[in-house]
């Protein structure tokens, strides 16, 4: 039998890991072969086993491949195999009954950024539901909401905060603050910059509740802290600045406003309680000295960077990190200088110098939308916050970790509608949101779900009709690097599998259904001409033809890009885009907002379900849910390849782990008042006493008794947002026990 030759078709993979890296496709008869990643000039955009993988992902045996319908109880797990017409027909008819019966803000809609890139991804099914007369949509970010609320009020801005990593090798010490890069990668070549300065001398410090593979192989210091108190050593640590007189005192008078409120309140004036370390150290956990020491550190040593993972501050109160961290990066004069940090986030978004360019090159190739009209003349959550836009602040959408609390109560519990339709696509929602149990209970409320996926997912197995997605290397996109600087062609490299389709051919088909006209008028490749076009004409680049031959154009920075740079050198002619034109320690727009738990100035603020709880009586441990390098959040979780390489356990202290008589391999069961779930036992040093960590994205999968075997973490964390509508994954309490 005769075969082809074999091709290697260049595409970048993009699925929601924390990288956006160079694949190489080699294909022969229609067929994957083998995958390789970047071996061209430097830097080199190298993959992740993640991405090595994905040839498994592609043919996995449980991919879905066909439209199904349900034909069992919700959760079961019995659906049957229909045709698109049939499976478009039956979603098409609930959507308009629901919308006729109800209006169309009773319609919910979520897609995550698993697997999508520029074209097939929430704009286009954001543009055919606004054509279908409107719907509810989300706001908030799971993974950041509370660092985008604090860099939007102190900085004025969501965008660009981030230096490139090849900017750490200008600093002179790196504190990373609940970052474990080696495992989230945080952009291509984040461990590599942070590899050569290490071998450069620049002393790194890793705080954070677990001795990471970052810290590991990284940090020359290990400082354990007590989840959801980051913000507790950060103030104390300002305390000692401030005592010492270590300040930057010209930085903070020419760059920002209110220290001299923070001041009073770190040092006791404004509540008759002093900010010590030895006030500290009674509710981080860690000692008056060591925090005193790192302080005095981080205030003396030119320039630092302290670089604030985003875990902190997926708590509680996680809004007072955030901002407690930008505050002591102003404090000693470290914002906007090569080797700092604006301390806002441990990545960035397009933040390589062309930020508003490729923001702009981004909305104008793509397919646009008219408004939704649900938001028309909807009033604000709460006053314009700067650098927030008006949709994501309209009081008409819901955050997207209380989908379940507003469809079980509805308008009767103050939410705007009464919800009873809900699409979600590339996203596995009952499992990555907060409280599993309520989600499953609202799921089995609704009227109607669809689900676009490409595994059953324990989502998917609730939903009435599942839609198979093809992957990205089964379709053609755009895509362009965060803080790693690329832009380039996802080219397709085999045709679909099966039945499924891109997100864009389903839209198409589905305007068809709902009898919606002028839904596309491009073919696929139109619309990528057209956004290459908006890049090469934004930020300059190769046209679309030089790009699909070479897949990846990575931008040549004759230097590291270094946020509010502008601003720190030319004040006068580059403002900070607040209100005042300053960084905001004290933010006047927070204090009009009048909630108390969103104080002007950041504050350490207890936790629900900390440490001092009088549930830790019955549930001592706390618990953080951190990311696993096998998985991509839940992605990934049944490729046989990846589950070689990681086992999913809890992690345990050997004091904790003792004291339960329970050794290391051991099933033990994990509860509280909201579920349970079992899973082997890691007892390890790695991990401070007190502290449990169970991984997200384990698959959900509950027994006949409702124990979950899978050993998803969300089954133990409470549906409840912070403040600012941040999701604190990280704030619970536990019990552990031998199963």
């Amino acid at each position: 039998m005769e075969t082809s030759e074999e091709k290697v078709v260049s595409t970048i993979c993009n699925s929601h890991c924390g990288g956006s890296c160079l694949i190489n496709i080699h294909v022969r008869d229609g067929v994957i072969r083998r995958l390789e990643s970047d071996d061209g000039v430097e830097p080199q955009f190298r993959a992740c086993a993640r991405g090595r993988s994905y040839r498994q992902r592609v043919y996995a045996p449980d991919r879905l491949l066909y439209p199904l319908k349900r034909v069992g109880d919700r959760g079961a797990d019995r659906f049957e195999r229909v045709s698109w017409d049939e499976a478009l027909d039956i979603m098409a008819s609930a959507m308009k009954r629901v919308r006729d019966i109800y209006g169309p803000a009773s319609i919910l809609f979520f897609c995550s950024v698993g697997d999508g890139h520029l074209l097939h991804n929430v704009g286009i099914i954001h543009r055919l539901l606004c054509m279908f007369g409107g719907y509810t949509a989300p706001w908030g970010f799971i993974s950041y909401e509370a660092g985008a609320f604090s860099a939007a009020a102190t900085y004025g801005t969501v965008y660009g905060t981030a230096s490139t990593g090849d900017d750490y090798l200008n600093s002179r010490l790196i504190i990373m603050w609940g970052w474990d890069p080696a495992t989230t990668v945080q952009r291509c070549n984040t461990s590599w910059h942070l590899a050569q300065a290490r071998e450069r001398g620049v002393k790194i410090v890793s705080v954070d509740p677990r001795y990471t593979d970052s810290a590991a192989t990284l940090a020359s210091q290990w400082i354990p802290i007590r989840p959801g108190t980051d913000s507790a050593m950060l103030i104390a640590m300002a305390y000692v600045i401030i005592k010492e007189n270590l300040q930057n005192r010209e930085f903070l008078d020419t760059y920002t406003i209110g220290f001299d409120k923070f001041k009073d309140y770190v040092l006791g004036i404004e509540d008759g309680v002093e900010k010590t370390p030895a006030w500290a150290e009674g509710i981080t956990g860690v000692s008056a000295q060591t925090i005193a020491s790192l302080a005095r550190e981080y205030a003396t040593t030119k320039p630092a960077a302290l670089v604030a993972g985003i875990a902190p501050g997926r708590t509680a109160y996680g809004e007072q990190y955030h901002r407690a961290a930008i505050t002591l990066s102003a404090m000693t004069g470290n914002i906007g200088v090569p080797g700092g940090s604006a301390a806002d986030r441990s990545w960035g978004g397009e933040s390589w110098g062309g930020d508003i360019a490729t923001l702009t090159a981004r909305i104008k190739g793509r397919m646009a939308s008219p408004p939704n009209e649900v938001e028309a003349g909807v009033p604000l959550r709460w006053n314009a916050l700067a650098g927030r836009s008006r949709s994501m602040n309209s009081s008409a959408r819901l955050n997207v970790g209380l989908f379940a609390d507003a469809i079980l109560k509805g308008k009767a519990g103050g939410y705007p509608a009464d919800y009873k339709l809900l699409w979600l696509a590339n996203t596995n929602y009952l499992n990555q949101i907060l409280e599993v149990g309520k989600t499953v209970r609202a799921l089995r409320q609704l009227e109607f779900i669809v689900v676009q996926e490409q595994f059953m997912t324990p989502t998917a197995k609730f939903a009435d009709i599942v839609l198979p997605v093809c992957t990205y290397m089964e379709r053609n996109d755009f895509s362009c690097g965060g803080a790693t600087p690329f832009y380039g062609i996802v080219n397709k490299a085999i045709e679909p599998l099966g039945e499924s389709k891109s997100h864009l051919e389903i839209c198409e088909a589905l305007a068809l259904n709902l009898g919606i006209t002028g839904y596309n008028d491009k073919s696929e490749e139109e619309w990528l001409r057209s956004i290459a076009a908006g890049f090469s004409e934004a930020v300059g680049s190769p046209d679309y033809d030089a790009l699909k031959e070479q897949g990846v154009y990575k931008v040549r920075l004759q230097e590291p890009y270094i946020p509010f740079r502008q601003q720190i050198e030319d004040p006068q002619n580059n403002p900070f885009p607040t209100s005042s034109g300053k960084v905001e320690i004290y933010s006047q727009q927070i204090a009009d907002m009048a909630y108390t738990l969103l104080p002007p100035i950041p504050k350490y603020i207890e936790t629900w379900e900390s440490a001092n709880d009088p549930l830790a009586k019955k549930y001592p441990l706390q618990l953080v849910t951190t990311h696993f390098r096998r998985r991509a959040h839940s992605q990934f979780e049944t490729i046989p390849w990846l589950r070689e390489q990681q086992r999913h356990a809890i992690w345990i202290n050997t004091v904790d782990a003792e004291a339960r008589g329970i050794k290391d391999g051991d099933l033990v069961r994990v509860f509280n008042d909201r579920g349970q779930l079992i899973l082997p036992a890691r007892v390890t040093e790695r991990i401070m006493p007190g502290v449990v960590d169970v991984p997200e994205g384990a698959w959900y999968q509950p027994d006949e008794n409702g124990v979950d075997r899978g050993g998803c973490a969300n089954v133990l964390t409470r549906n409840e947002m912070s403040p600012a509508g941040a999701f604190p994954s990280n704030t619970a309490l536990v019990q552990v026990v031998r199963a």
